[in-house]
């Protein structure tokens, strides 16, 4: 059976399949989230910018 990959959100520690590089504090370094906290940070900041897409792939 294939277990997945999965990492924990640098945010809220929730485990995640996909998780967003971003930055949304001023002169932070770059964080990976969840899609949950990403949708939470992103909106109407300022300081908010985006550096890609992590997806989980399943071990073999």
């Amino acid at each position: 059976m294939a277990q997945s990959k999965s990492k924990l959100c640098d945010r809220c520690n929730n485990l995640a399949d996909i998780r967003y590089r971003i930055k949304y504090q001023e002169q932070k370094t770059w964080v990976m989230v969840c899609p949950e906290c990403w949708s939470q940070v992103s909106q109407n900041n300022p300081y908010y910018r985006y550096g890609g897409t992590w997806k989980a792939k399943p071990r073999k």
